[in-house]
């Protein structure tokens, strides 16, 4: 059963959005995007601590003097944490056999492309779609030209329109998975308080800024309702 079954089967209280714990980042050391001597650092730390104090809606908005490319780009890497981390936790049920396509339902499946490896798109077990997805987004948060670490180092002009809304837009596609087949899981680990504000956080950052399409928001157009 998916999270609408479950949710129409009795549950009547909207999920908790306060206080939500931020995954920690891989790379802790004290310089580069995630060290804490950094802009990125700060700016993180900043966007945790709204989290704790205000609603979703006024977490997303961008801190007055600071850049808005460097807003999304700390997103990207908690938005990257948040998802690895639940998906990590019920990935033992996301085998070959229960899912060979990447999915949300039956009326959306996913291929993977890369452009190196994997040239045109091609139907991949969701458990591999996500590990070549997590590679793949690694790949492009270490290379500087893309993310940008030194102070005052501009974001390519296509940032936003291009790599940004590329990443987000496969992340929504792990979200997606995760509501249609594995909520159950997902509920039995005691992680759908964290799955719901982390996707909730997602939705209306990406849509605040316009990283993420209506088109490809349709597959989870009823979980954003009944968040909302």
């Amino acid at each position: 059963m998916n999270f609408l079954g479950l949710w129409t089967r009795g549950m009547t209280s909207r999920p908790n959005r306060r206080g939500m714990d931020s995954v920690a980042i891989n790379n802790s050391a004290e310089g580069g995007r995630t060290g804490t001597g950094s802009v990125q650092y700060q700016l993180r730390q900043y966007a945790e601590s709204t989290l704790g104090k205000a609603s979703l809606h006024e977490a997303v908005l961008l801190p007055e003097g600071e850049s808005l490319d460097e807003w999304i780009a700390c997103h990207i890497v908690d938005f990257y944490n948040h998802v690895n981390m639940l998906f990590m936790s019920v990935s033992h049920h996301c085998t070959d056999e229960t899912c060979p396509k990447m999915s949300a339902g039956e009326g959306y499946v996913y291929f993977w492309r890369d452009g190196v490896t994997y040239k045109e798109p091609t139907p991949v077990p969701a458990n591999k779609y996500v590990r070549l997805l997590m590679k793949w987004i690694d790949s492009q948060l270490d290379d500087t030209r893309l993310f940008p670490v030194d102070l005052g180092q501009p974001f390519p002009a296509n940032f936003r329109p291009d790599i940004a809304a590329q990443i987000l837009k496969r992340m929504l596609r792990v979200y997606a998975h995760l509501y249609w087949h594995h909520y159950p899981q997902i509920c039995q680990v005691g992680l759908a308080t964290m799955l719901n504000t982390s996707f909730t956080h997602f939705t209306l950052f990406v849509t605040k800024y316009k990283l993420v399409s209506d088109t490809e928001l349709q597959a989870v157009k009823d979980v954003i309702k009944i968040l909302a």
